[in-house]
């Protein structure tokens, strides 16, 4: 069936904000989130930023928190197929319904004259997208967040949270334009998200970038895990219809993980997810142990749609989405396997 004309409006309304560019900046962030009653306040969350590998690390650490009896939001972009995929209660995206109605209250805020009308704001796309997933899990009565930023971090719409755990993926050159010409420019950027007693998981990253992560976790007085020493991929074999991984977590090992993905990347990305997901089920760096059989359920059922997707069999077709030099390396080299 086709979509609801009010959603195709509200769809329309959405992009056509696109006009107003990319603003890299926090001021409309935290004006909306005042407008609409402070949602970000209402709820625990995981922030993830990274170069690549943040949309999947993000699903694989909502699944896994998901798979423990959390009720989980998940906010990711872009969208595949419908705008309803960017925000996600327990893995199932919001209706269309609730896309109109909570596109429409943020609308309503601010307009209000008393907002200053929209001469006064001109929020970007991804700032009014931002509140409503905001106000959508505050709502849902979530018991924890998966963030996943769009671009960079420090500046970030979604940098308005207090997260307990912030995620950090590799980090490479991309959006140069906007983040800066080098790893150490690009890194601060990244690392705006680490924020004071918050537990940081880092993938492994160049020197450069390391160092200025390491850095602001010591400003800000975090604590953190780094993927090779506190965590890391202990095992990896080749599987029909993906790979078997042994994971050397914060609070123990786990063995026999099928993870129906392809790419070494891959891997990396479930290692800083089940780090996490430990880290903020224990309370701390030290992480506490998951039982292996959820995490093996977890696994099991994480998918990256468009990432390396087998989409036919006969002939096989592999569509993916790299779009960074980094990410574009990885693509040969899983498809080898």
């Amino acid at each position: 069936m086709p979509p609801d004309s009010s959603y195709r409006k509200t769809i329309e309304y959405l992009f056509a904000l696109q006009k107003h560019g990319i603003k890299l900046a926090l001021s409309n962030s935290v004006t909306l989130m005042d407008l609409m009653g402070n949602p970000h306040r209402k709820f625990r969350s995981v922030h993830v930023a990274g170069t690549n590998g943040k949309g999947s690390t993000s699903a694989f650490t909502a699944s896994m928190l998901r798979a423990a009896g959390y009720r989980v939001g998940l906010y990711t972009s872009p969208h595949l197929v419908s705008f309803t995929e960017r925000i996600r209660i327990n893995n199932a995206p919001i209706t269309e319904a609730q896309t109109v109605g909570l596109a429409q209250r943020v609308r309503d805020a601010y307009q209000r004259p008393s907002a200053g009308g929209t001469g006064a704001l001109n929020p970007t796309f991804f700032e009014v997208t931002t509140a409503m997933a905001f106000t959508c899990f505050a709502e849902e009565s979530v018991d924890i967040a998966v963030v996943e930023t769009g671009m960079g971090g420090r500046l970030d719409a979604t940098n308005v949270i207090a997260p307990l755990v912030t995620v950090i993926t590799n980090i490479d050159l991309e959006h140069t334009e906007f983040l800066g010409n080098t790893l150490e420019l690009i890194a601060g950027e990244k690392a705006g998200i680490i924020k004071p007693g918050a537990v940081t998981i880092l993938g492994r990253q160049p020197v450069a970038a390391a160092e200025v992560l390491l850095r602001r976790v010591a400003e800000v007085g975090a604590t953190v895990a780094r993927e090779g020493l506190e965590f890391g991929v202990a095992g990896r074999e080749l599987a029909v219809g993906g790979q078997v991984l042994a994971l050397q977590g914060l609070g123990g090992a786990y063995h026999d993980l099928l993870l129906p993905l392809f790419g070494e990347h891959q891997a990396a990305n479930a290692a800083c997810a089940l780090a996490a997901v430990e880290a903020f089920t224990g309370g701390g760096a030290h992480g506490g142990p998951l039982g292996e059989d959820l995490v093996r359920q977890a696994f099991a059922t994480m998918s990256s749609p468009g990432r390396l997707e087998v989409v036919r069999r006969s002939p096989v077709v592999v569509g993916d989405s790299g779009h960074n030099p980094a990410g574009m390396a990885a693509s040969p080299a899983a498809l080898n396997e």
